[in-house]
């Protein structure tokens, strides 16, 4: 039984457990196991078991569930759907018909649904014809805010999201499944945000930190802020 991604599986894939992928993603461990792994519930005295909503990129992790860098973006978006008040069925039909009309198992971290995603969704709901579905047709313009506003942050490269910028967008720290494993990143430097945190509470000083990692003081103060919001939102 493989317990963790091999190195070797994880270069530019990137690596996340259901708790790390859980705090960046500003959401509890167990909605990213349900999302990714499936849960059963009980109605009139049957078990009923409900899928994932696909298949991780670590699948061969069978100990615990171990994601990637485009499941933890496709989880983004679920989330920010969520947020919206689009139901978990309403974003499971929408995304099983992006992955036909991308031809992309992760359809949603694509080129594609970002410029045809509330077409996508809106022809998603007229194929399934449920009533309660079709009243989601007035809300198309949250759907479309909720695309544009999550890919303001992502840099896409080869019709795919690349690069995940958390801090509001700014360019100071970014999330690259090609460095570091994945884990957020001073931008230009390579230093873990959380290192560069946890060395100015050891400090106590912003000034020394970046003396001592060569960062601008600008840099680590991003970086504090960055996790400071991650550790308020858990």
């Amino acid at each position: 039984m493989q317990t963790r991604a091999l190195d070797s599986d994880i270069i530019g894939v990137g690596s996340y457990t259901a708790p790390e992928a859980a705090r960046l993603l500003k959401t509890a461990p167990l909605n990213v196991n349900r999302w990714l792994r499936g849960y059963t519930y009980k109605r009139d005295d049957a078990v009923r078991q409900v899928p994932p909503l696909w298949t991780a990129q670590h699948a061969n992790v069978e100990e615990h569930l171990e994601i990637g860098f485009r499941d933890l973006i496709e989880l983004r978006f679920v989330k920010a759907f969520l947020d919206a008040g689009v139901g978990l069925l309403a974003i499971r039909n929408c995304l099983e018909y992006a992955q036909d009309c991308a031809g992309e198992d992760r359809p949603f971290s694509t080129l594609r649904f970002q410029t045809d995603g509330r077409t996508i969704f809106l022809e998603s709901i007229e194929r399934v014809g449920d009533a309660k579905m079709l009243d989601l047709k007035k809300k198309q313009y949250v759907f479309k805010q909720v695309i544009d506003r999550t890919f303001k942050d992502l840099d896409i490269e080869d019709d795919a999201v690349a690069r995940w910028r958390p801090f509001n967008g700014k360019k100071s720290i970014v999330i690259d499944p090609a460095r570091s494993f994945g884990q957020p990143i001073a931008s230009d430097f390579g230093v873990p945000t959380i290192a560069l945190a946890q060395a100015v509470e050891a400090e106590g000083s912003v000034e020394d930190v970046a003396r001592i990692y060569d960062v601008p003081v600008s840099v680590v103060r991003d970086a504090v802020q960055f996790e400071n919001d991650l550790k308020r939102a858990a």
